[in-house]
């Protein structure tokens, strides 16, 4: 069974079925889409042709596109197909914030399918109102603009969700494995996570204290390493931003002379730019600058434990 992202011929779900909404970003599926992608996220603020051609670049050097769509229909598929090994109760829809299928379109599907309930999961693990918070208040806004009285449960936050820390313990042992014996024990490892603006921490927004959980978590699993956390990709707005960002850590670390680094991009869960182009180009070229040789983590992507840590909080959810 294939996960649905608004297909006009889905047949009607019978009573008992259980939707369940992945909801992401988006991004461009190809250089012309760039501008309109950014013209959507910056709403009453036009981009300039500076920021749209210097976002087109980070697009042209990974490929020409985001593959989070690609990823994120993979996700879906595993999460039906794992969901159903025990019944055909569950079908999976993917919308997303910024780009097509887009948040709206998914719901008025879901709305023609007729299922008993919805779940609807962000794939951002760690709540902020700036991120989760606006995909929640996407996904209300299409329900009551379709005038639904689908019973909904949004999933806030699971960043301490039990299979998702194994998930990312996992990813964070092959990395090291890689490294000659002799070293493993000492490499450095840098957490990261999306930046936001700072007046966050002024709002009581539990962003960074989920982090924290989730970075503490992870390193439970490891054991004894010598871990770090910072903020990457800030974004283009004026005014301070959360810190400490990576470029600080880098410089931290050239002054002790460190010769590797392990990034593991802890706040996000699958392949898109803030992946393959700031660390795997921009970091990675700024480190080596220091001498530093950085490697980073396998995404989450659709990996088997991962997609397991998505079921459980489908089950977790399901109304009584």
């Amino acid at each position: 069974m294939s996960a649905k992202n608004g297909n006009p011929h889905a047949k009607k779900s019978p009573p008992d079925d259980v939707a369940v909404l992945l909801m992401a970003h988006g991004g461009p599926e190809s250089l012309d889409d760039v501008e309109p992608f950014l013209r959507h996220i910056m709403k009453e603020r036009v981009p300039s042709p500076e920021v749209i051609a210097q976002v087109r670049e980070r697009y042209r050097l990974i490929g020409g596109k985001s593959p989070l769509l690609e990823i994120t229909k993979q996700q879906a598929a595993a999460l039906e197909t794992e969901l159903n090994k025990k019944s055909s109760q569950f079908h999976v829809y993917l919308g997303m914030r910024h780009a097509s299928p887009f948040i709206k379109e998914t719901v008025q599907q879901i709305i023609k399918d007729a299922p008993a309930h919805l779940i609807a999961i962000s794939l951002a693990p760690h709540y902020s109102k700036l991120s989760v918070g606006a995909y929640i208040q996407a996904l209300q806004t299409a329900l009551a603009d379709a005038g639904s009285d689908l019973p909904v449960t949004a999933v806030e936050s699971w960043h301490d969700q039990p299979l998702l820390l194994d998930a990312f313990a996992k990813k964070v042992k092959e990395a090291l494995n890689n490294y000659p014996a002799e070293l493993r024990s000492t490499v450095p490892i840098l957490f990261t996570a999306h930046s936001l603006p700072e007046r966050v921490l002024a709002e009581g927004d539990p962003y960074p204290k989920e982090l924290e959980g989730t970075v503490k978590g992870v390193a439970q699993r490891l054991g004894q390493v010598d871990y770090r956390f910072a903020y990457q990709s800030r974004g283009m707005s004026p005014g301070k931003w959360l810190g400490p960002e990576v470029d600080e850590v880098l410089n931290d670390l050239a002054a002790k002379e460190e010769k590797n680094l392990l990034i593991v991009p802890i706040g996000f869960v699958c392949d898109h730019v803030e992946i393959l182009y700031d660390i795997d180009i921009l970091y990675k070229e700024t480190a080596q600058s220091k001498g530093i040789a950085l490697r980073r983590t396998e995404s989450l992507n659709a990996s088997p434990l991962f997609i397991q840590a998505l079921a459980a909080i489908v089950h977790t959810h399901l109304p009584m």
